[in-house]
């Protein structure tokens, strides 16, 4: 267990006094706050410099009247096509909307003219409004008074509310819970993927070099090969822990610049009494804060790097594998796509099965198959599990963390001092078999 821990210390002490490491971990949570900055920037400059917008319409059937929109404005005016288009060449006008006599049934022929590809925005804004005025006129040729329709038209909104065994009520949100567990696991499925390659890459590396064999005379593969993935495990924590504090603080930063808040921040305020009884009527709003308090984000966290820990260690394990069993990263590619296949299967259950209904028989499965479950469990928690599945999923886990470790290491204990051979399936099942 010491030569391990040394191992450890080494593998953690050589990563994060790099320059690489220091500028990654330093300048990558810039990245986030600074385009959101510059967003920010865009959209507070263009909403002072944009001046309004001027639509000229030519309604040949004079039904069709439209109000003020946002930054654009509708003019009416007796003047014809030809003079309209003439009014966007010259840009008097921002575009000119032309409106035929068109039959209600099958409305066509209706034009969009201006000196620029109109945004997606502007064309969805005209054909909404165009298509509530022909509705409009449907129904008042029809006879029916279409205020009468309006003041019958009712919203409704479902609260959704969530029963326990012990009879406590919970309130949940599907759009809230389905961003915690979409960003959980499309995290985890990230940094697996990266520092895996960081074992691998670092283990081709020593072996190219022949450092390991000076390694080897001292402490056994196994001790190595455990080592290097617990400390460069423990360099990704450390580097994704350094990364919330700083995206987080700086985040907050560049919005109070801009006036605005975080979304923790308008929680953490909504969430005395008296501010949130101004959002009692908000509807969707007041829900979503009630969902927020109700999330335990202690067990959330715990249960992220429990996720996190579990799904690196386990596929760590292959990847210092194949590291050992191949002289340089192009020769590892054919080992890869075994390893990666679990992984990619997670990835999209996650969208497929999971976020979309996590109570399912394919979500549970895909969160307690050790291969899958950092990912897909990822996605359930939000939403709340039984504390059996949760329990279950664990439990796997740390046994498929400790199998992979067993079979990595028989294959590791040989291939790491091997050199200069071509390596396929067959050699690795020898040495699994003689290992």
């Amino acid at each position: 267990m010491h030569k391990i821990l040394l191992v450890i210390k080494r593998e953690y002490l050589a990563r994060v006094k790099k320059k690489s490491f220091l500028l990654a971990t330093l300048i990558t949570p810039l990245i986030f706050p600074t385009i959101m900055g510059l967003f920010l920037w865009i959209a507070f400059d263009d909403s002072n410099e944009e001046a309004l917008r001027i639509i000229e319409v030519v309604d040949d059937s004079n039904d069709f009247f439209m109000g003020s929109q946002d930054n654009y404005a509708f003019s009416y005016s007796e003047v014809g096509v030809e003079e309209a288009k003439e009014l966007v060449r010259n840009g008097s006008r921002f575009g000119f909307l032309h409106i035929p006599e068109i039959n209600l049934e099958k409305p066509t022929g209706i034009t969009y003219y201006s000196n620029e590809n109109p945004s997606m925005t502007l064309v969805g804004n005209l054909e909404g409004m165009l298509k509530r005025k022909i509705d409009e006129l449907r129904l008042y040729n029809s006879g029916i008074d279409p205020a009468i329709i309006s003041s019958l038209r009712t919203d409704v909104s479902i609260k959704a509310i969530t029963l326990s065994v012990t009879g406590q009520e919970t309130i949940s949100n599907a759009t809230v819970n389905y961003a915690i567990g979409f960003i959980a696991g499309i995290l985890i499925y990230t940094f697996i993927f990266v520092y895996g390659n960081q074992i691998m890459q670092g283990v081709i590396e020593e072996k190219s070099s022949r450092i390991i064999e000076i390694l080897i005379s001292s402490l056994k593969p196994f001790q190595l090969m455990m080592g290097k993935i617990i400390g460069i495990g423990a360099v990704g924590l450390t580097q994704f822990l350094i990364w919330i504090l700083l995206i987080s603080a700086v985040s907050s930063l560049v919005m109070g610049f801009f006036g605005q808040q975080m979304p923790q921040q308008q929680a953490m305020e909504l969430a005395n009494p008296d501010a949130a009884n101004l959002f009692e009527s908000s509807g969707e709003m007041g829900q979503i804060l009630e969902v927020l308090q109700n999330i335990n984000f202690i067990q959330l966290i715990l249960t992220f790097i429990f996720y996190f820990l579990g799904g690196y260690l386990l596929y760590g394990a292959f990847f210092a594998a194949i590291g050992a069993a191949v002289d340089t990263p192009s020769d590892a590619q054919q080992f890869m796509f075994p390893v990666t296949i679990p992984l990619i299967i997670a990835y999209m259950g996650l969208f497929i099965f999971v976020l979309d209904d996590p109570n399912s028989n394919m979500s549970f499965w895909l969160s307690v198959i050790p291969f899958t479950s950092p990912i897909a469990m990822m996605g359930r928690i939000s939403y709340g599990v039984p504390f059996f599945d949760l329990a279950l999923s664990m439990a796997l886990l740390i046994g498929g963390f400790l199998f992979t470790t067993w079979l990595a290491g028989k294959i590791y204990r040989i291939g790491i001092l091997v050199h200069g051979t071509k390596v396929g399936y067959r050699t690795l099942w020898r040495w699994f078999k003689t290992g």
